[in-house]
């Protein structure tokens, strides 16, 4: 008797290939991403495209820094052998009439992704667009203070150098295992200068904390459950295989209940990270920060749970 099927799980297909004749047989789309810049643009528009499909086969083929018509014209044998969808973002006129001369020949469908959001702008700016790749990668003002904000937050990761937390925009305070970190650098990378700071309960956390006037103070929370098993992934990737009340129930629950009474105390939003990507709790953050700038928080139409502790 043949094995059953793994149709509940998305199919990956370098990892699994049924037969034409299985029922949950999918053919393979294969997504080429072609771009005259880092791609970095294309492959999140791609990705936040392919998350509304479920159990899709998709081979991505991603072509980078495509900037000449030698260049593309190297691709060309892996569009012939593996033809598929084409997401493109080209602005040399000659490199896209190229590009679309090939799709046209192989018959393969061709989107240029951000021609409609390029002409929008242009006709609501009364201006043409420059048509020079990779700008939003220029090492201008921006650019530094980006880079500056990723070291800050570097230097300042789990409540390190806390004499200089007056100079942040932003300050994460959590328990252990609840995205400060990640989400630290996430936002660095946005341009904002975080701090985080575990909270511990047998530690607290230096005076400083208290006394600042500049940076959102931001408490992020997850449920005791889910710290659990994450903290317990984290020891076995350790390989640390003793219990300790690092991840024990009560233990943990005590400290979420600790750091939900001092964000209550101070007046701190909280944040549940426990369904939420690094993605989406930056972007709550930056809402909270936004809010506070403009001096209004009556419209946040319940993103943030409230401070009181459980």
């Amino acid at each position: 008797m043949s094995p059953p099927c793994p149709r509940s799980a998305p199919v990956v297909y370098a990892v699994y290939s049924p037969q034409p004749d299985c029922p949950c047989f999918v053919k393979p789309l294969h997504l080429h991403l072609v771009s005259d810049s880092t791609g970095e643009t294309l492959e999140m528009i791609a990705k936040a495209a392919l998350a509304q499909f479920e159990h899709a086969t998709v081979v991505r083929h991603f072509w980078p820094m495509v900037r000449s018509r030698q260049h593309l014209d190297r691709i060309v044998s892996e569009l012939t052998a593996k033809p598929g969808l084409v997401f493109y973002t080209l602005v040399n006129a000659e490199t896209r009439a190229r590009l679309e001369e090939h799709c046209r020949h192989l018959s393969l469908p061709a989107v240029p992704v951000l021609d409609e959001v390029t002409a929008a702008l242009a006709n609501a700016l009364g201006q043409v667009a420059q048509g020079r790749p990779g700008r939003q990668h220029l090492m201008d003002e921006a650019y530094f203070s980006r880079v500056d904000a990723i070291q800050y937050t570097i230097a300042h990761d789990d409540g390190i150098a806390s004499e200089d937390w007056e100079e942040a925009d932003i300050v994460l305070a959590g328990v252990s295992r609840s995205s400060k970190t990640p989400t630290s650098i996430y936002l660095a990378n946005r341009g904002y200068k975080v701090a985080n700071i575990p909270l511990v309960v047998e530690s607290p956390p230096p005076p400083a904390l208290f006394t600042l006037k500049k940076p959102l103070i931001v408490g992020l929370t997850n449920s005791p459950e889910r710290l659990v098993q994450i903290r317990r992934n984290r020891l076995l990737t350790l390989g640390e295989t003793m219990r300790t009340d690092y991840v024990d129930a009560e233990r943990v629950q005590a400290e979420v209940a600790f750091a939900r009474r001092m964000f209550a105390d101070r007046g701190w939003p909280v944040i549940d990270v426990t369904r939420r990507s690094i993605e989406e709790t930056a972007a709550a953050i930056i809402r909270l920060l936004d809010e506070r700038k403009r001096g209004a928080s009556d419209d946040l139409d319940g993103e943030f749970e409230g401070v009181k502790a459980i």
